[in-house]
């Protein structure tokens, strides 16, 4: 199957193949949404379903248990109304946009972004499919939003910034966009810190291996992302944590659920090469993980309604 890390869609410019062309061409073929659904990110499990094994859980049920996870950890589930317009960074074929605006209802609208042209077909047949008539899709860069300041009441980023070629133009981006008192969320492939314990030689191999395989521009530590929220000027509350333990299995699962059911690979002799080559990389990002070379940072804020940043940065 394709490889996840080219399904964003979503800046520009990166390393060939480009991210709209790639998000087209895996879009078209069909074979990782018949195995990751229609919800391109990692999922979420507990510590009893890791003691259980892993391997008993649904891998697209996964998914979906992280985004309610996401949405609890955004304060989204405390909020006294539902947010009336919700931004989603990086939609691919929307499956998170979809459900959104399925969980928030009618007095939500949800608008999900891509460079990819046939990520936004296939989003907008979905929903059309599901009945749901309060989301749209916009091909869009994240990093040259052309929505006005202050256009939504929340920001949702899942796995996004990881291909961001600017990290901390797509932080700014989101937050100019969001409203003031607005809730902004992200999720995000990371590296560790380096600041006092700087990469050694082999780190750095891994690093290359993994930003090189599938043409991510580079990764970044939570605490960086932290600083570029905190350097904003308006976002505060800020939070991050590291998801790593519960989202790691999906790395190893992803492998499973291709070995389980082989079919739609094997009857394409012309990805079998690329299959083997992602497998490879989804053991050396799960090693990676494992290791602590790799985190999966989440990040919270809300946007000062005064116009400045109260610092309170946690991490």
């Amino acid at each position: 199957h394709r490889s996840v890390a080219e399904v964003c869609g979503c800046s520009s410019p990166s390393p060939s193949p480009s991210p709209p062309r790639a998000a087209d061409a895996w879009t078209e073929e069909g074979i990782l949404e018949h195995y990751w659904g229609e919800h391109i990110h990692l999922g979420w499990y507990s510590p009893q379903e890791m003691k259980d094994g892993y391997k008993k859980k649904n891998f697209i049920q996964a998914k979906y248990d992280f985004i309610d996870r996401m949405m609890a950890f955004s304060g989204l589930n405390a909020l006294e109304k539902s947010p009336a317009k919700v931004l989603d960074v990086g939609c691919g074929i929307g499956g998170t946009s979809r459900y959104l605006a399925s969980k928030l209802g009618s007095d939500s609208h949800v608008t999900g972004i891509t460079l990819s042209p046939n990520q936004v077909a296939r989003a907008t047949a979905l929903a059309k499919e599901r009945g749901l008539d309060n989301t749209e899709f916009k091909v869009m860069d994240a990093l040259a939003m052309k929505f006005p300041d202050n256009s939504f009441d929340m920001v949702w980023a899942c796995e996004s910034g990881e291909h961001m070629p600017d990290k901390k133009k797509y932080v700014e981006e989101m937050a100019r966009v969001l409203k003031p008192g607005g809730v902004m969320v992200m999720a995000t492939w990371c590296s560790r810190d380096d600041t006092e314990k700087p990469l050694d030689e082999v780190e750095r191999k891994n690093l290359n291996y993994l930003e090189s395989e599938w043409t991510h521009p580079h990764f970044i530590s939570i605490e960086d992302y932290v600083k570029h929220f905190e350097s904003t000027g308006y976002l505060e509350t800020i939070h991050s944590e590291d998801w790593w333990e519960c989202t790691i299995a999906s790395w190893r699962h992803s492998i499973w659920v291709g070995v389980y059911d082989p079919w739609p690979v094997v009857r394409r002799p012309w990805v079998w090469y690329k299959t083997l080559r992602d497998g490879i990389c989804l053991e050396r990002f799960h090693r990676s993980f494992d290791t602590g070379l790799m985190g999966y940072g989440m990040v919270r804020a809300r946007k000062s309604t005064e116009g400045y940043m109260v610092k309170d940065v946690t991490i």
